[in-house]
Order: structure tokens, then sequence, then C-alpha cells
């Protein structure tokens, strides 16, 4: 999700202020050359080390859960370094911050090895930051692309109302792929707050490392994005070509600023994690399973009317197929007359269906609260088992673990598991902006011990990590909502949103008369 409450405030006073603009145009982008994926190469050691784990089951994939933000960044590195022949990375942001320098210096360091690396980005997060882009592709070996540019003509926020359907729509996407053998998808952008970097924000989030054929569909996809018509190559947005001279200043100051960072506290916990620790000596445990990848074709963005592209409908049969229970992880849940249609199907059944999403004190997008909590009642009158995360969580030495549920401040990982038998990690999030506007990528994959795992950690940690909601019947025979939490170890009950005042309470309040629920 990218529409902040900030950037949401920014385009509410551009509409109330701003008058029709013109229309804005793209530069042509004729100089968009094809390219696709390098086949995996078996003889090299990342090939020949997925050739042993997968020897026996060669159809199936391999897996290492990433939930902590150290080892999510960890893999992503050693990815990297491993990558002999190519790397092919999409996310949605990366933040021009510590985390962000790493990744790019990850990536530079791979090219001046001869790896061919081909950087897409969504141009969401871009704004400003077209020389650095134009930069790092000017190595011989990488290539970086903007999607679904905005005009440099005009502002963004602009854009966003008087393109209001086109711009609107992002590519939501999160992949990095190496030697198309290697795959990390799931829910992680690039930046601080992603990879418990920032003391401040840290999101709960979770991806995936995935080895075998799991890695060449994911690379296929990627394919997909590149290639098509709202792919720009970076260098088309910069006023005129870089000099020799701006070129070595800024990538000497680039250089300096990561290298200032080799001492800091955060990198020394990248290099002693866990997961740092077993890549370095081979002994890395994978789960073995079968697993397909699904995205949305990347056209969805320009046609409103062809939903047969739209991963969702790819995902639908596996979740009508749910036997005896569902765990959904969604940080914006806004499920619509349809999904509470579905959940009603599925409690019918007996189906147990068991939601964690963010709080309201918790999000960073109270719009997307006010969508969700029209819908509170109506999912608890259902049996639906809802809980919003405590914002007060404290982070600790667990935070470097697997585990993904010490953070400090927002719910981010997109995940459901089927029966405990079937996952799925990506990018989706349960809400009409990921259904339907935005592009998604995302994994099932077969594995019990996969879906027991997380299954098992959620139940374990619910009552300890979220607020239970119950809905109540008041003297008058009016439904009102409960919020049961712990609060500094002792058990509490909320009879409004824990931890929010009244000003944030009644403008949610009034978001929730608003007419956007499709844009939520």
């Amino acid at each position: 999700m990218g529409f902040t409450d900030k950037t949401i405030s920014g385009i509410i006073l551009v509409a109330v202020l701003s008058v029709a603009v013109g229309c804005v145009k793209l530069p042509d982008n004729f100089e968009r050359s094809t390219s696709f994926a390098l086949s995996a190469d078996d003889d090299s050691p990342l090939g020949t080390t997925v050739s042993r784990v997968l020897d026996s089951a060669p159809d199936d994939s391999a897996y290492l859960l990433l939930g902590g933000g150290l080892d999510a960044l960890v893999a992503r590195m050693a990815l990297a370094r491993a990558a002999e022949k190519s790397i092919d990375t999409q996310y949605y942001l990366l933040h021009d911050d510590e985390v962000g320098g790493l990744f790019i210096r990850e990536l530079l360091d791979a090219a001046d090895r001869g790896v061919r690396v081909r950087l897409l980005v969504d141009d969401m997060d871009m704004g400003g930051r077209d020389f650095g882009a134009a930069l790092l592709d000017s190595h011989p070996n990488v290539e970086v692309r903007l999607f679904n540019p905005f005009s440099r003509e005009s502002g963004r926020v602009v854009q966003f109302i008087t393109g209001f359907g086109e711009q609107t729509r992002r590519a939501h996407n999160k992949s990095f792929t190496a030697d198309s053998i290697a795959t990390i998808i799931g829910g992680r952008n690039i930046g601080n707050e992603y990879f418990v970097a920032d003391p401040d924000t840290a999101f709960i989030d979770l991806d995936v490392l995935a080895v075998g054929p799991a890695a060449e569909l994911v690379a296929g996809s990627f394919d997909i994005y590149w290639n098509h018509e709202l792919s720009y190559p970076a260098a088309l947005f910069l006023d005129a070509p870089i000099t020799a001279d701006e070129h070595d200043e800024r990538l000497a100051a680039f250089i300096d600023s990561v290298e200032a960072q080799k001492d800091s506290e955060y990198v020394r916990e990248l290099q002693d994690s866990k997961l740092a620790q077993a890549l370095d000596s081979y002994e890395l445990e994978l789960i073995r399973g079968r697993s397909l990848v699904f995205w949305d074709h990347p056209g969805k963005l320009l046609n409103y009317d062809d939903d047969s592209g739209y991963l969702m409908r790819d995902l639908r049969p596996y979740l009508d197929e749910t036997l005896s229970e569902l765990f959904i992880m969604s940080p914006y849940f806004v499920p619509g007359r349809a999904g509470v249609e579905f959940f009603r199907e599925l409690r019918d059944r007996g189906v147990r269906v068991v939601v964690l999403t963010n709080s309201l004190a918790s999000t960073d997008v109270s719009i997307v609260h006010a969508g969700y909590a029209n819908y509170r009642k109506q999912l608890l009158e259902l049996g639906v088992e809802l809980y919003e995360l405590n914002r007060e969580l404290k982070g600790g030495d667990e935070e470097k673990e697997w585990t993904f549920y010490h953070s400090k401040a927002s719910l981010h990982a997109k995940c459901f598991v089927i029966d405990r038998q079937k996952t799925f990690i990506g990018s989706l999030n349960l809400d009409p902006r990921s259904v339907v506007q935005n592009t998604e990528i995302g994994m099932i994959i077969e594995s019990t011990e996969i879906g027991e795992t997380i299954a098992s950690s959620i139940e374990d940690k619910l009552d300890r990590l979220a607020f239970r909601l119950e809905l109540r019947e008041a003297p008058d025979g009016l439904d009102f909502l409960v919020w049961h939490g712990l609060v500094d170890g002792e058990h509490r009950e909320f009879r409004t949103e824990p931890y929010t005042g009244f000003s944030k309470r009644f403008l949610v309040g009034l978001m929730r008369l608003l007419p956007v629920e499709s844009q939520l």
C-alpha cells in the first residue's frame, strides 16, 4: 500500500485548491529494448547447491521463510553475492535511505563482477531521483526502468487528481531473482522500516526465499513487466546526459556514504545474523514442496474491463476449497460485499476463519481502516475471528530470529494459510486496491510444514500481540464492539479503538461515509 495518511491528506488538499490542468506528456519510449531472463546454470555454485537440495524431486521447489527483517535483507544480499549471470529485481518502493543504499551497492558490486542486473521500480517513490536512477543505469551491466511513470512536467499530486484511474494504479509487485534459480518474494519493499533499520517505524512482514522451478516462474513474470509498454528506461527522464565529471563525483559520493555505514550497529547485526552464518557454512535448511506462482498481468493497469489476467481469479479456487480452517494476515483488509458473502459461505460449511489485520492505532493508512471498520460487525456476526494488532508491541532479541510477530509498529505481511496445508505469501493485500487496482505477485506453497509453522505462530501469539474483537449486545438491544488485549502484561477491555484519541476516531468516522471503497 502506498497511500499513507500524509499522501491522502495531500491529495485531498490539492483536489480542493487546484484548478484543471492540461494533459501531461511522457517521453517517447521508443528506446526501450527487449530482453529476457537468462537460463539457470546448473554448474554454478548456486545451481549446484539447488540441484543437490532438489536431487530426488526436481519438480519441487525448496523454501525458507524470512520473517525477521535482518534475515530478509541478509538473504537478498547473499543472493546478490552468489549470482553469476543475472539479477532481476522489481519493487514498488525503493527508498533513498540506509537499506536502500546497501541494496543498490550489492547490485553495483554484482554488476562489477559481470552480472547482468535489471532493476524495475514503480515510479511511485522515485520523485526527484531521476539522476540517481540514470546514474545506476549508466553502468554497462545495469539497466534501470521505471514502471507507469509520472510526467516530469507537472506535480505528482496534481497528476493523481487529473490522472485518476491511471496514475492511482500502481505495480505493487516485489521480487528479487538471482540466476533464474533463486528468488525472494513477499511483502517487503526496500527501505529501513521493512528491515528493522528504523527505530521508530518497524513493519511486521514476511517474505519467502524459493529455489528451483518457482524461481523460474518469477523470472518469467519479471520479463512480462520489463518488456511492457508501461516500462520506461530511467535515462529518458533526464534533460541532458550525465557528464563524466558528474558521473564520477556522484558515484564516489554514493560509495562513500555506503562505506561509512560499514561499522554501524545495524550492519554488524546483519553480518552476525544466524542466517548469515548458515549461508557462510552452507548449512541452510530448506523446506521442500510444490508451488504455483501467480501474478497480475501488467495490462491490468490499462484495462478496467478485462479481469482475465487478475491474480485473484487464479487464487479464488484455492480459497473456495478450504475445508476446515483459513488464517489470514493482511495489513489492509476491506472484504467488501463479495468478501463478506465468501466468508458467510465458509462459515456455513463450518470453516474456522481467523483474520489478523491492523488496528486504527497501528495502521499507516487510516482511510483503509475506515473501509474495514464498516464490515467488522458483519464479520463477527458470521463467527469470523477478528484480531487487530496491538501497537504497543516491544521489540527485542527475538526480532532477529525467524518469528515475525515482534515489532514496534504496524502489520505489513500478506499471507493466508488454507487448512495448514497450502500457504500464500506475496504482495497481495485483501482490499479492492490490490485485488482490482494494482498489480501483485504471490506464491501458493503446498507444504504442511510451512502451513503448520505459520498457523501455529499466529495462533500461539495472537492473544499476546493483538486485540481480539467481540460483539456485545447492550441493554437497549444495540450491538457494540469490545477489544480484548494485554496492556503492560494485564488483560484490558476497550470499548473504543485502543490507543486512539477522539479526533482520530471522529475523522475515521467521517471517512467511513465516503464512497471511495473501490480505491482502498
